[in-house]
């Protein structure tokens, strides 16, 4: 059971959804996304991540367990007798780097989305909310067929290219295990994006991964996945950014009797009597200790973590991700410190 959430319940996306060429998808991602992210979040420069920038700002009042050592402006410290670090602007130019993960557990979903049109949903929020005057969008896209990179690129016409490819990228199809057939090659994983990520990501950015995690996870809790030591490295650069995008039937089987499950990622299928309570809450308390796992991970990579579900308003989620945000990076230290407590 530990690999509850990579074996999914065969299901179809929304048909009507589904029925729509990329170009009309395109077009309710704008009304759905853009629209309403447009009406809910204000300011001239929007983002998702707050942080540090380079253009000098003055000085404050140094913030014990908030602020870095590095930071601190001397010369303040010793004309005040009290520590002061350097205040800086965001830099008003920005390079973001997405990784998108179409491998083949992305393809389910259960709800009003699948997982896959789930992340392009993310995507477009993320170009969006980091749309600016020289602000240049990239990504990485892995997929069963290989990895295909976007070149870091400004403007509307570079978003709504990387949103039409994704949409309009093939379905991944489950292998089979005939005998005889030859085997296909490996298809590329999470840490395999992260190492070329971090080949092309050479300047100061925003690094946002876009994947369910599920990807290499051990058995054993306590050993770090495959992608986290790569992840950590980003982070000591870059602001990073980890989306995690799941299905409500990846942490709990319902009731519904005789199914079958297949591994998106082997084929390898299962019938499972889900009429077993037992079996329903050994599945579920399965389920969450792998997502537990996974946000460990994010956790000790130093990455923000945003999760995003198919069953719930993706634009309010983000919405309130955005605002938790700007509420960690202004409140004072005195308010940080209450509400941490």
């Amino acid at each position: 059971m530990r690999r509850a959430g990579r074996t999914s319940v065969t299901t179809a996306p929304d048909p009507g959804l589904a029925e729509l060429t990329p170009d009309q998808r395109l077009r309710r991602l704008e009304l759905t996304v853009t629209r309403r992210l447009d009406g809910l979040l204000h300011g001239q420069y929007r983002g998702l991540l707050p942080g540090p920038g380079s253009e000098p700002a003055g000085s404050r009042e140094y913030r014990p367990g908030e602020d870095e050592v590095r930071r601190m402006d001397w010369a303040v410290t010793a004309r005040t007798a009290v520590p002061h670090v350097r205040q800086v602007d965001a830099d008003r130019e920005l390079t973001t780097w997405l990784l998108v993960d179409s491998s083949a557990s992305m393809e389910f979903g259960t709800a009003e989305l699948d997982k896959r049109e789930l992340a392009v949903t993310a995507v477009a929020a993320v170009g969006f909310l980091t749309a600016g005057v020289g602000n240049r969008l990239g990504a990485q896209v892995l997929s069963a067929d290989g990895m295909r990179r976007f070149p870091a690129r400004r403007g509307r016409t570079h978003l709504l290219g990387l949103l039409r490819a994704l949409l309009a990228a093939p379905r991944a199809s489950a292998p089979s295990h005939r005998p005889g057939r030859p085997s296909t090659p490996p298809a590329p994983e999470l840490a395999d994006g992260l190492d070329a990520l971090q080949r092309v990501a050479n300047q100061r950015g925003l690094v946002v991964v876009v994947s369910d995690f599920l990807d290499g996870l051990p058995d054993d809790p306590a050993e770090p996945p495959p992608w986290e030591r790569t992840l950590r490295r980003l982070s000591a650069r870059h602001q990073v950014l980890a989306i995690e995008v799941t299905d409500p039937r990846e942490l709990e089987l319902p009731d519904v009797g005789l199914i079958t499950l297949v591994d998106p990622e082997t084929g390898r299928r299962r019938e499972v009597c889900t009429s077993d309570r037992r079996l329903r809450e050994r599945y579920a308390a399965a389920a969450a200790a792998q997502r537990d796992q996974v946000r460990a991970a994010l956790r000790r990579s130093g990455a923000t973590h945003l999760g995003l579900r198919t069953d719930r308003d993706v634009s309010a989620d983000i919405v309130r991700h955005v605002h938790a945000q700007r509420r960690m990076a202004t409140a004072p230290a005195g308010a940080a410190r209450g509400g941490a407590a």
